[in-house]
């Protein structure tokens, strides 16, 4: 090898025009060569570099696994559990006196006779309520109540949001002038005073008995999704906006425009797909927001209509007997904690592994 090596040295140099094969083209890796080539890294697209850098976050994949638990409980529990979040305990058709305010586990004198008569009654996981209601079926359907409202209230916060943002920071000048002045004045107001006065004005007004949706929903659960609707898609708004601004002075955009592509085509095509990361992470921290105001209203009196219950409202009767119940609002407690933690979490989790600016290997 090293008589080769010195032949190809002293070679001549090769004629520009000369078909001659040059044999130090053809020479074996060097192990530095070898060590390069090993620590290169397979190609990967971004959701997939994101996704895997979401999986080693240990926080935001806990919180997942929280989520989807939760989620599971409130779509399986009320096919298992025989009780209704209405309905007042009974037995053999009796209405049961004695099962108001009931500990978790324990069962009233009629249920106690019934089981040694040889029946077979559900444990009440959570006790019962003032009325002798089973507490663990309602803070459930409470659970389902803010996870809706949340979702829901998120969803329609992106869209207007985005919406607003893109056409504010792609057209700019006074266009983007006269709309961020709007979302400037709608910033400065006080955001619970308006949400509590929308509320009840909406509450008063809206007609739902011609849809039968609606009816289900009541008029204050629909006059929430307006009031999260009106004020607080701001926010959202100004961030799109922020990320457009920059986008649009690429040279792919130019390049769209240049070859004659509408407005609304290179806003959809070109510009939010490059956004669209912030705006999951920003959708994504918006849900434990919305979850929490409507809880805050709820406890109120501002929420859903009785008797449907929601976190909020059985945390305001757990209030009143804090001192000789005060299981009654622990558990709503901790599921709203939950909840909004485990959002908050996974939020973060998302804006490391999908913001390019906060990249880290």
């Amino acid at each position: 090898m090293d008589n080769t090596s010195k032949n190809l040295d002293e070679m001549p140099k090769k004629s520009p025009l000369s078909f001659q094969i040059d044999l130090k083209k053809f020479e074996k890796a060097t192990d530095e060569e070898k060590r390069q080539q090993d620590v290169m890294s397979e190609s990967t697209s971004f959701w997939k570099d994101g996704f895997r850098k979401l999986r080693r976050n240990p926080l935001a994949m806990g919180s997942l696994i929280v989520l989807i638990l939760i989620i599971g409980m409130i779509l399986i529990v009320p096919h298992v559990v025989p009780y209704s979040y209405s309905q007042i305990i009974t037995v053999n058709g009796r209405r049961d006196k004695t099962a108001s305010n009931m500990a978790p586990f324990q069962y009233s004198q009629l249920e106690q006779q019934y089981i040694e008569e040889g029946g077979k009654v559900f444990p009440h996981i959570m006790g019962t309520d003032e009325m002798g209601r089973d507490y663990f079926v309602r803070v459930i359907y409470g659970t389902r109540v803010s996870l809706a409202v949340g979702l829901f209230a998120s969803i329609i916060v992106l869209i207007i949001g985005v919406l607003y943002g893109s056409i504010s920071g792609y057209f700019g000048g006074k266009v983007d002038l006269i709309m961020m002045r709007i979302v400037d004045i709608i910033y400065s107001l006080p955001d619970m005073l308006m949400v509590i006065l929308l509320s009840v004005v909406l509450r008063e007004t809206l007609n739902v008995d011609a849809i039968p949706f609606l009816q289900k929903l009541g008029p204050n659960m629909i006059s929430m999704f307006i009031v999260f609707g009106l004020l607080y898609w701001t926010g959202m708004a100004r961030m799109v906006r922020g990320q457009i601004l920059t986008i649009k002075q690429n040279e792919y955009v130019l390049a769209a425009k240049i070859s004659g592509a509408k407005s609304g085509r290179i806003i959809r095509r070109h510009i939010l797909p490059n956004c669209v990361s912030v705006i999951i992470v920003a959708g994504a921290l918006q849900i434990p927001s919305a979850i929490f105001t409507e809880s805050f209203l709820s406890f109120i009196g501002l929420g859903v209509q009785a008797p449907m219950p929601s976190l909020g409202s059985l945390a305001n009767a757990g209030r009143a007997g804090l001192t000789a119940y005060p299981y009654k609002l622990i558990f709503p407690a901790i599921m709203i904690c939950l909840i909004t933690l485990a959002f908050n979490l996974l939020g973060d989790g998302l804006r490391d592994a999908f913001d390019p600016k906060l990249r880290r290997d």
